[in-house]
């Protein structure tokens, strides 16, 4: 399969579930005027940072990569498993890829991202984070470049998710997302992405959580823009389809779909030359359209 893409760079915003939908966001809705949009891509159950990112990255569902906060936060991520994230998986395919992973929340370079990858990395608080983003764009022209934002998190946790504190935070996080794309404009033939991991809940004492299975918890925003996509609303798609649309615009053939194994597909609606059938996964999650079944449990800080 030929590469599609000379530079893929997916922004993760963590916490920010479908709310840019509700939120003043000029940069994001230019990036994306032409591009493919959802706000109800179905999460990773618990939805909780570990258990989203990893799934992400490596394109199978908790149960079966088993990370958690806890362990991504204090061991490295198994570089013999059988379940490779993506950076492995295109430092294959390329050796001489230019990898990069700059992360608000560290434990997604440190217990995630496989050591010995060659990746670029650096942490450091969204705002203070994005000068060094743009410069590392302007001067590596990475191939691949994941991006993580955690401040809209740290707001739904002391807020309220979904409030207008919360709200606030992304329409923050929208300007450094414009940031980053301005610097990328000088790169040629780019895929560029943004995704929540999860939303989250108000609770009673005014604060909020997440870790459950409730709408505000489970759907979250996707959105694509680059040469080949196609302008409209993505109808299904589970955030662990990342793995699958990084390693498709790498020309880089997925692993074959094994509901106890790989898990990540290429979303209807998103690519105009991908013409495959997109499986429903909804019964390996419990995540029935728009019914939450669990009570709402806590991650915890």
């Amino acid at each position: 399969m030929p590469k599609k893409y000379s530079h893929v760079i997916v922004i993760g915003v963590d916490g920010a579930g479908h709310w840019f939908k509700e939120a003043d966001t000029p940069c994001f809705d230019k990036i994306f005027a032409d591009g493919a949009i959802t706000y109800n891509a179905l999460s990773s159950k618990p939805t909780i940072s570990a258990e989203c990112w990893g799934s992400m990255l490596i394109g199978v569902g908790p149960e079966v990569h088993k990370l958690t906060n806890s362990r991504v936060s204090t061991l490295p991520y198994n570089i013999f498993s059988k379940f490779p994230t993506v950076f492995k998986r295109i430092r294959k395919a390329y050796p001489d890829a230019e990898l990069g992973s700059f992360c608000d929340w560290n434990p997604i370079t440190k217990g995630i991202v496989e050591k010995f990858m060659g990746v670029s990395h650096m942490t450091a608080r969204d705002k203070e984070l994005t000068p060094l983003i743009c410069k590392y764009i302007k001067e590596k022209k990475p191939d691949f470049l994941f991006i993580h934002f955690d401040s809209t998190d740290g707001a739904g946790h002391k807020n309220g998710y979904g409030t207008p504190e919360h709200i606030k935070a992304i329409v923050e996080v929208d300007k450094l997302i414009g940031e980053v794309y301005s610097a990328a404009e000088a790169l040629e033939d780019t895929l560029f992405m943004v995704i929540a991991d999860h939303g989250g809940t108000k609770e009673e004492n005014g604060k909020g959580n997440h870790g459950g299975w409730t709408d505000e918890e489970k759907y979250v925003t996707f959105a694509a823009a680059g040469k080949g996509i196609i302008n409209g609303e993505i109808k299904a798609m589970n955030i662990r389809d990342l793995a699958a649309i990084v390693l498709y615009a790498f020309g880089i053939d997925a692993p074959d779909f094994n509901e106890k194994g790989w898990t990540s597909q290429i979303p209807e609606g998103l690519f105009s030359d991908y013409k495959g059938e997109y499986r429903d996964i909804s019964h390996l999650t419990g995540a029935a359209p728009r019914i939450s079944k669990e009570h709402h449990k806590s991650e915890l800080i």
